[in-house]
């Protein structure tokens, strides 16, 4: 047997906010990985990722780092609006790509970056860590055993703890695409394809919604095109903590998912187990998992999922609910 230890993939990590330097903590956990540079907008975000990780060097120029000769793979965790040119840029320089979710803020650029990365044959791929949970998988494989029978019904629930701040709001791209694209990406992974939407939203929690153009309540209805229907209901703000909830009904059983310990109180004055503040700490380990599967793709040559195309169906329900929401009516979804 072959002693010899296999050299560490080389990382370029872009992005030094609050994700992206949770992510930097959890590649410090993950073998054979080395982060050489640490890229932000914020020269001082960027030394505190660096150091951090024991990084070579920190940089406000995140060309530069991705085109840094000792780097292999490059990490974004920046505004997703940089998504689509920093995709671009490490595709083009041949280099593989795991980025948050989404891949872009229009299908247009998705598609040129799904197109860009299918002719250079660089995988990409997108980070929805839920399907990196233990207990979604665990739906996952009872759905594909058979075991729930034929899908009815799907219900998602994501209410944060408290609301991002209003600079934040103006550039995510609207509560659908910024937060429930997640909950898209959940009903597409366990139930199917979404054939039609019908969005409600409403500012009831920050009149200043309504100056970033966006709502902080909002309620999604989904059709299915193998005919179940689903409800997702979204919000910037709970009393009782960060709220993430998955439900999936079928004629033989039903399938559920909530935040570890009691459910919130229903206000019927019986102590209750607060969730967890935060996404970082519900889905800690479905962070570390889903890099340590990237990472192990990338040694085995496997092509890592969700990929760009999967991301391309998540947003392309994203913005058929945005597009719901703003002209009041239900908006069917041009499939591929």
């Amino acid at each position: 047997m072959s002693n010899i230890h296999p050299p560490p993939i080389r990382v370029a990590f872009l992005g030094a906010g609050r994700i992206g330097m949770m992510h930097l903590a959890n590649l410090r956990s993950i073998a054979d990985v080395q982060v050489v540079v640490v890229a932000d907008a914020s020269l001082v975000a960027a030394q505190s990722g660096a150091t951090l990780v024991a990084a070579a060097r920190a940089t406000v120029d995140p060309l530069s780092a991705i085109n840094d000769p000792d780097v292999d793979v490059v990490l974004i965790a920046t505004p997703t609006g940089t998504h689509r040119d920093l995709i671009a840029a490490a595709i083009l320089a041949g280099k593989p790509v795991w980025c948050e979710k989404p891949v872009a803020l229009t299908l247009a650029d998705a598609e040129y970056l799904r197109d860009l990365a299918a002719e250079h044959q660089i995988p990409v791929m997108i980070g929805y860590m839920r399907r990196f949970d233990a207990r979604y998988a665990e739906v996952k494989r009872r759905i594909d055993a058979g075991e729930l029978g034929a899908i009815e019904r799907f219900r998602g629930v994501s209410i944060d703890a408290s609301p991002p701040n209003l600079s934040f709001i103006k550039t995510s791209g609207g509560i659908c695409i910024d937060m429930l694209i997640h909950d898209f990406d959940l009903a597409l992974y366990l139930v199917g394809e979404v054939e039609s939407v019908h969005t409600w939203g409403a500012v009831l929690v920050d009149p200043g919604f309504h100056t970033a153009g966006d709502v902080d309540t909002v309620m999604v209805m989904l059709k299915f095109s193998n005919g179940a229907l689903g409800v997702i209901e979204g919000g910037r703000r709970t009393a009782w903590g960060y709220d993430i909830r998955t439900e999936v009904s079928g004629s033989l059983a039903r399938a559920f998912v909530a935040a570890p310990g009691a459910m919130p109180s229903d206000g019927d004055g019986a102590p209750a187990a607060v969730p967890t503040d935060s996404f970082a700490n519900r889905f800690g380990q479905a962070y570390i998992t889903e890099l340590i599967y990237f990472f192990d793709c990338l040694r085995s040559h496997t092509t890592p999922k969700p990929d760009i195309a999967d991301a391309m169906a998540s947003l392309r329900i994203a913005l058929a609910a945005t597009e719901s929401l703003r002209e009041g009516r239900a908006v069917r979804i041009e499939n591929d």
